[in-house]
């Protein structure tokens, strides 16, 4: 904020003296002192407000791409499943082939399941820390 230093304030506190004489000056140290407060602490609180704000900008964000990861990641699932149900004569080879994929699928869509319930906890959280913020 402001670079005051001793001298700085002696000679405020020495001007103010003599302008205000000593029995106005407590009162207007005082009334200095409330205001400078209050500025404070609305300085602090838009800063809060702000912050609070940005982090939950970063979450929203945060929440669209791991949900584009996930519809990304059923829509590779359900490519898969789709090309397994298609009919067609299969040999050993590819019946093979066909439980890799299907293994494959499932395992896309466990990871895709767990990744949206360890990240719901945690937007959970925020959206719930956001509410009693605002109350």
């Amino acid at each position: 904020m402001l670079d005051i230093g001793f001298l700085e304030l002696m000679l405020i506190g020495i001007v103010a003296l003599l302008v205000l004489g000593p029995e106005r000056l407590p009162k207007a140290a005082r009334t200095t002192g409330l205001w400078i407060g209050k500025i404070k602490r609305t300085v602090s609180g838009m800063q809060r407000e702000i912050s609070a704000q940005l982090e939950a900008e970063e979450l929203r964000q945060k929440l669209n791409e791991q949900q584009k990861k996930l519809d990304d990641s059923l829509k590779k699932a359900k490519q898969d499943v789709e090309s397994i149900a298609e009919p067609h004569r299969e040999t050993t080879a590819n019946q093979q082939a066909t439980e890799q994929r299907v293994a494959s699928a499932s395992a896309r869509l466990d990871d895709a399941l767990k990744t949206v319930r360890e990240d719901a906890p945690a937007t959970d959280q925020a959206d719930h820390q956001k509410d009693s913020n605002h109350q």
